[in-house]
């Protein structure tokens, strides 16, 4: 008997090209009205024992090829628990292949382990039940999602935490549980203490469009989000400008931006030095928590990362570099990876949902050092 491919389902994304028993030829399909692709999430129905071989092809002309050398398919038989499957990259045909022997009926794989929306919808419901925390619906998106905000602290610093402008970077709401999670235990100091000196603006999911369609990179109108900081519509990018309306309403002290990157191997910050009005105190800031951040976590390193943007140069249509003009903020954007850490290899899981939620408790022990 052959084997069966589904990815109706949210955020599933695979197009069967063909299958011939146990082995199947597939494609990516791309974000709606874009040409960006490179998240896939679907599932495999099989006989134990099958010995599967999956080659997704095309890869050549994703939105970064670069991510695929070295990379490992993420695949969970219980939705639960993801881990790595051996894989193989072949550059020059651009095909990336998956050879495996099934050991349930049912086998799941996707570019990173997913998030879905209706995990969403339980970490907002629940952390909005926590005491101290206020929920506010800041917006909707094209299809009408709700772009979700829970507030928290009495104090005076105005700190901002957003993920997933880009959708298929689901580590990225890994680590907003992790974050949620810490500041909302009665029980934890930093959060304790973080509670009392600031106020807390924290949107879990910019792009439940895209989240939900399995999309890369984009809305439901073929819109990257982070290039929409400058002059955000309520045609193209309503999750935006609803954000960015709000934050204009609070100020912002602090802002950290979560992504996920498909090439380098590495935890990393990237800042705001390019912006037009760069200030002396701005960088201290930010210097100062990413070393800060290096001593509190083994998973976070500064040798690897972006080239930083020169004097004057900075792209104010991202929004780290937007929030550091537009109010003199200290804004950073994480990015974790999609393959292995390399300092901290995993070869079971790589990089993983528990690894992002740690990965944000360090974050804020260090926010809580800093303020």
């Amino acid at each position: 008997m052959s084997i069966s491919i589904n990815a109706a389902f949210d955020s599933g994304n695979i197009v069967v090209e063909s299958v011939d028993g146990t082995s199947a030829r597939l494609s990516i399909r791309k974000d709606r009205d874009s040409d960006f692709f490179q998240w896939f999430h679907f599932r495999v129905a099989c006989t134990v024992g099958d010995a599967l071989d999956l080659a997704i092809t095309g890869l050549s002309a994703s939105a970064y090829p670069d991510g695929w050398p070295d990379y490992a398919v993420c695949a969970s038989s219980d939705r639960e628990h993801w881990f790595r499957l051996d894989t193989s990259y072949d550059s020059a045909a651009g095909t990336l292949t998956v050879r495996h022997t099934a050991e349930s009926p049912i086998l799941w794989l996707a570019y990173f382990a997913p998030y879905s929306m209706e995990r969403h919808h339980d970490l907002v419901a629940s952390v909005a039940e926590c005491e101290g925390v206020t929920y506010r619906c800041l917006g909707t998106s094209l299809e009408g999602q709700p772009i979700d905000c829970l507030e928290m602290g009495t104090g005076d610093t105005q700190v901002w935490l957003y993920a997933r402008q880009h959708p298929g970077e689901s580590m990225a709401e890994w680590w907003m549980e992790g974050a949620l999670e810490k500041l909302t235990d009665p029980a934890d100091p930093h959060a304790r203490s973080l509670r009392q000196k600031c106020r807390f603006h924290i949107i879990p999911n910019m792009n439940p469009d895209g989240s939900c369609r399995g999309h890369l990179r984009t809305n439901f109108a073929g819109v990257n989000l982070n290039r929409e900081w400058d002059n955000p519509t309520p045609e193209r990018s309503p999750e935006v400008l609803a954000a960015r309306n709000a934050m204009d309403a609070t100020g912002v002290d602090w802002a950290m931006d979560v992504h996920g990157d498909e090439a380098i191997p590495a935890v990393f910050l990237a800042g705001f030095e390019g912006i037009p009005s760069l200030k002396a105190g701005q960088t201290e800031k930010y210097k100062a928590f990413q070393s800060a951040l290096a001593a509190n976590t083994p998973d976070f390193q500064v040798d690897l990362g972006y080239v930083e943007s020169a004097p004057g140069k900075a792209n104010l249509s991202m929004s780290t570099t937007q929030l550091a003009e537009r109010f003199g903020a200290v804004s950073m954007t994480i990015e974790m990876p999609f393959k292995d850490n390399r300092d901290l290899p995993d070869p079971v899981q790589g990089w993983s949902p528990e690894r992002s939620k740690l990965l944000a408790h360090a974050c804020l022990a260090t926010l809580d050092q800093l303020i």
